[in-house]
């Protein structure tokens, strides 16, 4: 069984797949090729933003999103302590502070309380707060709402990190469309990925999409020799935009799939361990499927016995890093995220998970979770 099944995916995709590769392979546009326009195009129609600008990478479209509002020093960034290090590392890199916030047990998205004290502490430390970033994480958004509130009202900008959760939905919107800003990844296990790296940025400001496409290729101007800015070498290769536009045509099908292998894992473990709680109006992609429980290693090694992958996404939040040991915290610290990295584990999910491996991951977890076995 794999964690996340690509070759099962590309089965019925292959023709069509082959058949995209060889027209790029046939015009020669390796570099900015017309089907990373026409990617962008169906990639703004399906979630509703007004401008995509690709990228060569999830973490290169967070960058992207600082330099364009000229993030720097003395600027906090606050960033939720219980993610993927990327979301963090691009702060430093542009001379600001990232400040790191705890997250809610039952989403496991930024803590609006934590935010709202942590920004104050920000600016009693002489920070100035410039930006939020909400990372979507295991393919829940966040709570915009909420935290779209806490932004303004201390004039900061709003980045959605979607990496995780391109095609869920909060309140009527796609992901895509509730935050000032939104960063998405096109990793290969990502729920949109492509065979190679790849990322995005949306946004509804033509204004600052035009800067975003300027600082992708060298901060140019009118041509490649005229560079009216500093900028960075990030553009997303042509055969990875050719093969995403085949795997978007089955995009929707696959989250619903993935939604049905969520309720059937939400079926069976309800009555034994913590399962994520995905508010009304809300949809996740289900990136991840994570579970929270104090027998977390019963399930791991009753799992390995029977030959099915699990994952511990995160064993440590980025407060515990030794690279990010020295960032400032959020008053009160972040306990959540501290006791869920000791807690969660992820089972296999994808859309073409079937039904026979379901009922064996579903028969193996509960059985490791009997009260009996784990006391």
């Amino acid at each position: 069984m794999d964690f996340i099944d690509l070759k099962a995916q590309m089965a019925p995709l292959r023709n069509r797949i082959d058949a995209r590769i060889a027209r790029v392979l046939d015009h020669g546009g390796f570099i900015m090729g017309p089907e990373v326009a026409e990617l962008e195009q169906r990639l703004s129609a399906f979630c509703g933003a007004a401008h995509t600008v690709t990228c060569a990478n999830g973490t290169d479209a967070l960058t992207l999103v600082l330099l364009a509002e000229g993030i720097g020093p003395g600027d906090a960034v606050f960033v939720p302590a219980f993610t993927f290090v990327a979301s963090a590392e691009v702060v430093p890199l542009t001379g600001a502070t990232p400040v790191f916030v705890d997250v809610l047990a039952d989403s496991f998205n930024m803590d609006p309380a934590s935010l709202d004290a942590a920004v104050g502490a920000a600016r009693a430390a002489g920070l100035r707060p410039r930006m939020v970033v909400a990372v979507d994480l295991f393919g829940l958004p966040a709570d915009y709402h909420a935290l779209g509130r806490i932004a303004a009202a201390h004039a900061m900008i709003m980045v959605a990190d979607a990496a995780q959760s391109f095609g869920a939905e909060r309140s009527g919107k796609r992901v895509g469309t509730l935050a000032d800003y939104t960063t998405t990844s096109f990793f290969p296990a990502k729920p949109l990925g492509c065979y190679g790296d790849g990322g995005a940025v949306f946004t509804d400001d033509g204004a600052k999409a035009e800067l975003l496409r300027s600082l992708r290729v060298h901060g140019k101007g009118g041509d490649k020799y005229d560079n009216v800015r500093v900028g960075v070498n990030s553009r997303l290769d042509t055969i990875q935009a050719a093969i995403l536009l085949e795997k978007l045509t089955v995009f929707p099908a696959e989250i619903e799939a993935r939604q049905r292998v969520a309720e059937t894992y939400g079926a069976a473990f309800s009555d034994m361990a913590a399962l994520p709680v995905v508010p009304a109006a809300s949809r996740s992609v289900w990136a991840q499927y994570t579970l929270r429980t104090p027998h977390r290693d019963a399930v791991i090694a009753a799992c390995r016995a029977a030959g099915i992958p699990t994952g511990i996404y995160y064993p440590r939040p980025l407060n515990r890093q030794t690279g990010y040991a020295d960032y400032p915290v959020a008053p009160g610290g972040v306990p959540v995220s501290e006791r869920l990295a000791t807690e969660v584990v992820s089972l296999p999910m994808h859309p073409y998970l079937s039904p026979a491996e379901q009922q064996q991951v579903v028969v193996t977890v509960r059985g490791a979770l009997d009260p009996a076995k784990t006391g």
